[in-house]
């Protein structure tokens, strides 16, 4: 039991040191996914979306290395499941992703934006959080579990046990080489676009931001699947991941655990609810973005200019709640940590995410030109 209750601090520390490497990096450096979609759509500047790629890729090469290496499993995740609910998967991405851009950035930016004083995040934050909490338990559960998430498909059919790249490559009777290889070959084709541009391959901040970011990614799986994991559990004698939510091995995602530091900060005196992984890595996010903003003189108390203003944001923060729990996860859940185990259902995420900010993008330009 000492042991166990080690690890009930450990993990939570660790989860807050390495979100608020994370908060600190993207909030010096301004690494914002949102961002990154709107550049591409309003400037054809991929600056920023090369940064958020050389993540994913640096979070591939590292948390495989740590599966191959035998520390972690990635078939223990929510991300690898046979089953795949496709539909769930697009419509909540698509809605994050509109979210998104109506408040101002994702779940990371939010909090790192709230570190920095800004008001309307704060607002943002809380709108998320109540919607994340009522997609998982409340009023919007049903929409989620019993209209999208049983449109699925189960690529146990094919004979993958789990349904990331790897596995269904091994399913197809392509050799065990071609599986080990895949993500391997998969992050050197995003490195060379990635690289490909000679303005990135100058910014040295932007590439250094990438690693950064993608390297705490693999760190999260670190401590969550190994550090915090027990094979047998002293109270139930059955393996356990030591303070995650979901039960299971988690890196960083940030909507879900934004609506459970709520519930914590609301159900206090509840000796059953504890500071976990997630919760954790939400603080941490806000600590780091508030220590670097304070640090470097640029923390600013920003508030709305109108009520238009704060409609959009709180209506951003509603999709992004109910968006986020429904694709599982956010632009950092499945954008890169999702990503990095090539789970099927974090491709479609990503890409129904990155579509949705687009969408919003041209809403909110059809709107001010309808305005003039």
């Amino acid at each position: 039991m000492d042991e166990v209750a080690r690890l009930n601090w450990l993990v939570p520390l660790l989860a807050f040191l390495l979100a608020a490497v994370f908060g600190a990096v993207a909030q010096r450096f301004n690494f914002c996914t949102m961002g990154a979609v709107s550049d591409v759509v309003n400037f054809g500047d991929w600056r920023r979306m090369r940064m958020w790629l050389l993540a994913i890729a640096v979070a591939i090469v590292g948390t495989t290395l740590l599966a191959m290496s035998g520390l972690i499993d990635l078939s223990k995740t929510i991300y690898t499941t046979a089953k795949v609910p496709w539909l769930s998967h697009l419509v909540g991405g698509l809605l994050f992703g509109f979210g998104m851009t109506l408040g101002s950035g994702c779940g990371s930016k939010t909090l790192i934006r709230v570190g920095g004083g800004n008001l309307k995040s704060l607002v943002v934050m809380v709108f998320l959080g109540i919607a994340a909490y009522m997609t998982l338990r409340g009023a919007f559960a049903p929409l989620r579990a019993f209209g999208l998430d049983p449109v699925l498909i189960d690529l146990g059919r094919t004979g993958a046990a789990t349904s990331d790249l790897g596995a269904l490559v091994g399913s197809l009777g392509l050799g065990a080489a071609a599986k080990r290889w895949l993500p391997f070959l998969i992050a050197l084709a995003i490195g060379i676009f990635v690289f490909a541009n000679r303005d990135f391959r100058s910014a040295r901040e932007m590439i250094f931001t990438g690693v950064v970011i993608g390297a705490v990614i693999v760190g999260g799986w670190y401590v969550s699947g190994h550090i915090g994991y027990l094979a047998e559990d002293p109270a139930t004698l059955e393996e356990k991941f030591v303070r995650t939510n979901t039960g299971r091995m988690e890196s960083f995602s940030l909507v879900a655990p934004i609506a459970f530091l709520l519930e914590l900060l609301i159900l206090w005196t509840d000796a059953t609810r504890v500071v976990t992984f997630g919760i954790a890595s939400a603080l941490g996010m806000i600590a780091g973005a508030a220590a670097m903003a304070l640090g470097t003189r640029t923390f600013r108390w920003e508030g709305f200019a109108s009520t238009e203003d704060l409609v959009n944001h709180a209506a951003g923060g509603i999709l992004m709640g109910f968006g986020g729990v429904t694709a599982l996860g956010c632009t950092i859940g499945q954008g890169i940590t999702g990503l990095s185990t090539l789970a099927v259902g974090s491709f479609l995420s990503f890409f129904a995410i990155c579509a949705g900010s687009v969408l919003a993008i041209k809403y909110q330009t059809w709107r001010v030109l309808r305005t003039d």
